[in-house]
């Protein structure tokens, strides 16, 4: 059977003698070469006979091999499902079925057509461009002050775009019953580097915006010819599970009540991880509707919960849409959307703003590293001739999809989200999964903190990395750089309370003084580097890991001794510590675990729960214990008491470490802080230097939160120092530790 078959094509590469050579692919020798049948607005075109229904073709200069060819990237396939007609172009592999589109301006032009309707507050229209040409893209579906939406999509390679959806049938040509005269073309505009890559079209839909529900048809650019496309800049999606429609939301409608807040310094962080759904799923004391939602959470905060323990940020694992309920939501299907199975948008706004009213930063998990495997509108999105999942993505990760972070088109997307999420939800800050530059180029957190901060955004933005082993180059200037999760910290700290080896690390003296002094001998500059903890979602609780050292650490009161010095040891570091929901609890669980069981604690009858109340309170108290700053050594506010590294009446070659903070503030505040990891009890000397009582505040079993009057602090037990500023032989019992408040002498 002959095809005919006529190919169209642009010559913007300004080939004198445009020459088709087309050769099929199955092993046999069968090529050709065809030169121009004609010439219209296009370029030139190719009519071809042929007996075949699929074969390759190129385009070059002149007959013969000796000429100008065009790249081998450039090769493209013909198959018979693309029709009769073609079309080709100079600077792309892919082939179109339509003719493609033609730019009808810049992205500057348009913006400035609709800048006087853009809302001024609690709005976000995407404007990223780390290009440097400061282009708005305006992508995704954007409300407009006067009704109108425009709409938006980044897509280089289309050759026409349309929108549709429930207000016009979802007519589109690929409609089971196209009506023409209902469809709604996009027009292409000049955007990033001044390319013809975006999308857009304003409509006023003539419908309820809360019943709206939206989708873009591609014809061309994709891997399939023509498809329909989520909007991977969509806020929501619609409740059908089958087609995951994306739907319109107005960012502006919530009234905030939090003008008053101000995000914390890094210092003043006490971290609270928790995942939205486990945090409140089957707790009878929640309402069945609110369980595992932001509702649920909304109810916590406003009973004091979060007050009471004294944390004073929610880091929210991820709340972006995900295919799994219940899941850790570690698998984003798209990057500023909200997931409905923990609520709208409105119901997240509504958490934000009772948590800022109750004193509670907010953190929101950030997975720019890979995506969901299942549903994942980016994949094969933009036909780049790259394998793999087209434009956005870069080989693969053990988790999924690599996103291919580091193009400042797939940066600008990323960037976009973390602006819309502070300013259509307040966020105080984001932790951002999985970012050691094996998985993600540093590039992007660059470029993230650039954009935020440095250019005023939101100069105070709170951001945290998971950079795992822990990188330098993070840092930035140390006092705005990230704060990483220090798996320094985590895993000696793990190695020490089971007695062994954790990951390779083991559990003997050595860089003890290194995590309990913000990791500054490895990777952090300064203490806003560092996230110190024991306990996280992706990691086994310390009472768990503890029963994996041995026969000799199953007694439960050796694992509930080690979790509390694990967490007096988090409390106490330099740098700002996390817990994970539950810790509070001494829970035994392994990692990525997400539920706890609820009735089975209670802040009133859980000794663990009091204590470790007590010990983060005193961290969010206490200026001391919180220091701040490059080197508080050099500064006078650090020095060591006990140390590996001292003589033997000192805690020499021991798991046995202490130090003397001192806040010289507004508020001055001195304090002795001691740990012992050792199985046995140590008898140290204390050369404390400072004369004056020094007051019991916390051990392992007790923290005293009694009123702080002479009558109060003559009663606590204490360390009375004289001029010699010598203790001796004070002991530390087996897997102890201490904290005391320096007070003067007249108190006797």
């Amino acid at each position: 059977m002959r095809h005919k078959i006529r190919i169209h094509y642009d010559n913007k590469r300004g080939f004198h003698n445009p020459v088709l050579w087309m050769w099929v692919g199955d092993g046999t020798s069968l090529e050709r070469e065809l030169i121009p049948t004609g010439k219209d607005d296009f370029g030139v075109y190719f009519d071809i006979a042929f007996n075949r229904s699929s074969f390759n073709f190129k385009f070059k200069d002149g007959r013969g091999e000796k000429v100008d060819w065009e790249e081998k990237t450039l090769d493209r396939y013909y198959y018979a499902g693309l029709g009769k007609e073609v079309w080709a172009m100079s600077d792309r592999h892919n082939l179109y079925s339509v003719l493609p589109a033609s730019p009808l301006g810049t992205v500057k032009d348009y913006y400035r057509k609709i800048k006087s309707l853009i809302p001024n507050q609690n709005f976000y229209l995407p404007e990223t461009d780390v290009s440097g040409l400061n282009m708005p893209s305006m992508l995704g579906a954007n409300l407009l002050t006067d009704g109108s939406i425009v709409f938006g999509l980044f897509h280089p390679r289309a050759a026409r775009v349309y929108l549709c959806g429930n207000f016009n049938d979802w007519q589109c040509p690929g409609h089971s019953c196209p009506q023409e005269e209902e469809f709604i073309e996009m027009g292409l505009y000049r955007g990033y580097y001044f390319q013809p890559n975006i999308w857009l079209v304003r409509l006023t839909p003539p419908q309820d915006l809360s019943t709206l529900e939206y989708k873009f048809f591609l014809q061309g650019g994709a891997v399939e010819n023509e498809r329909y496309v989520t909007d991977p800049y969509t806020r929501a999606f619609s409740n059908d599970f089958k087609h995951k429609n994306s739907v319109v939301v107005d960012p502006t409608r919530f009234k905030w009540t939090d003008s008053f807040w101000k995000t914390p310094q890094v210092k003043d962080l006490i971290l609270y991880e928790l995942n939205v759904y486990g945090f409140t799923d089957n707790d009878p004391a929640i309402p069945e509707e609110g369980q595992g939602t932001f509702k649920g959470i909304i109810q916590r905060i406003r009973e004091g919960y979060f007050n009471r323990l004294g944390v004073t940020a929610i880091a929210l694992m991820p709340v972006t849409e995900a295919p799994v309920k219940g899941g850790l939501g570690y698998e984003p299907c798209t990057f500023m959307s909200v997931e409905k199975d923990f609520g709208t948008p409105d119901d997240f706004r509504d958490m934000v703003n009772t948590a800022h009213e109750h004193g509670l930063a907010i953190i929101v998990d950030k997975v720019f590293n890979h995506t969901s495997n299942d549903f994942n509108p980016l994949w094969n999105l933009i036909d780049d001739g790259s394998k793999d999942g087209g434009f956005y993505f870069s080989g693969a990760t053990m988790w999924g999809n690599k996103v291919a972070t580091g193009k400042e088109e797939v940066d600008n997307m990323l960037i976009d989200s973390c602006k819309l999420f502070i300013r259509e939800y307040h966020v105080d800050g984001f932790r951002f999964d999985a970012t050691h530059s094996y998985f993600l180029n540093h590039r992007l957190l660059h470029r993230i903190a650039h954009e935020i901060k440095d250019k005023g955004f939101k100069p105070d933005a709170i951001l945290i990395a998971e950079n795992l082993p822990n990188e330098r180059d993070l840092n930035l200037e140390g006092y705005n750089g990230y704060a990483q999760w220090s798996d320094i910290f985590h895993d000696k700290i793990k190695a020490l309370l089971r007695e062994g080896e954790f990951e390779g690390v083991d559990n003997s003296v050595n860089n003890l003084g290194t995590i309990i002094y913000f990791s500054k001998d490895d990777f952090a500059a300064h203490t806003n580097n560092v996230v110190n903890y024991c306990e996280s979602h992706d990691e086994n609780s310390v009472q768990y890991e503890v029963a994996t050292g041995g026969q000799h650490l199953q007694d439960s009161w050796i694992k509930d001794r080690k979790a509390r010095l694990g967490l007096m040891t988090t409390m106490a570091s330099l740098g700002q510590p996390m817990i994970y929901m539950g810790q509070e609890y001494g829970i035994e669980r392994e990692r990525n675990r997400i539920d706890v069981n609820w009735p089975r604690y209670s802040e009133g009858v859980s000794r663990f729960y009091t204590w470790a109340q007590g010990i983060i309170n005193l961290r969010q108290k206490l200026e001391a214990m919180k220091l701040s700053g490059f080197n508080p050594m050099e500064e006078g506010k650090f020095s060591w008491v006990l140390g590996p590294w001292m003589e033997e009446r000192r805690g020499g070659k021991h798991r046995v470490i202490g130090w003397r903070a001192e806040e010289k503030g507004e508020r001055e505040e001195k304090l002795l802080i001691m740990l012992n990891f050792e199985g046995f009890e140590a008898r140290v000397d204390l050369q404390i230097e400072v004369p004056g009582r020094w007051v019991r505040l916390a051990d392992i079993n007790h923290v005293y939160n009694g009123r702080q009057n002479p009558k109060d602090l003559r009663e606590r037990e204490s360390i009375v120092i004289t001029d010699r500023g010598l203790v001796t032989s004070f002991t530390l019992p087996p897997y102890s530790g201490f904290i005391y408040q320096h007070y003067p002498l007249e108190l006797n």
